[in-house]
């Protein structure tokens, strides 16, 4: 059944029904333009986008590689100054220890002349106060003597009724 149109001609049917990608008689066309597409866009990834890509990651790996030679450099230098700080360290410490020791010795010195100093003016108020001391025992034992026949002429005059004579108390004395 035809239909007619405006100008009075009868169209020509559509014959063959479906998709024309599917049907067998446009295949080799489309497998022709198929493969010259496929190898203009194979040229162009290989020609211009593969280079592009792969020197962008060389370009990535080298900055990579030469960051992690600068970290491991400027952690060796790291390692070494921290290597010097402690060496500085242990001589700043070494030399406060022995500043230290000599401030020590140097008061211990200073205190034992101090106290050689006042040990020197006990011996001598010592010295003094021995002699005061030999002196009064001296002057106290020449009255002893005195006293002891003082004493010894009143216990005979006591116990014997009359007075013992210089001569007998100088003779008992000796």
């Amino acid at each position: 059944m035809a239909t007619e149109t405006q100008e009075g001609t009868a169209p020509a049917e559509h014959e063959s029904g479906g998709l024309p990608q599917f049907d067998f008689q446009w295949w080799p066309g489309q497998i022709a333009w198929f493969l010259i597409t496929f190898l203009v866009v194979l040229l162009f990834v290989r020609l211009f986008a593969a280079p592009r890509v792969g020197g962008t990651i060389d370009a990535r790996e080298d900055k990579i590689s030469g960051d992690i030679a600068d970290a491991r450099r400027l952690k060796d230098e790291a390692e070494a100054q921290a290597a010097a700080a402690a060496t500085e360290t242990a001589q700043a410490r070494a030399a406060a220890q022995r500043v230290a020791a000599e401030a020590r010795a140097k008061a211990q010195a200073e205190v034992a002349a101090r106290l050689a100093e006042e040990e020197d003016k006990l011996a001598a108020k010592g010295a003094e106060a021995e002699a005061r001391i030999a002196k009064a025992r001296d002057a106290a034992m020449t009255n002893v003597a005195g006293i002891a026949a003082d004493a010894a002429g009143a216990i005979v005059g006591k116990l014997t009724g009359r007075a013992a004579t210089a001569a007998e108390l100088t003779a008992a004395r000796g």
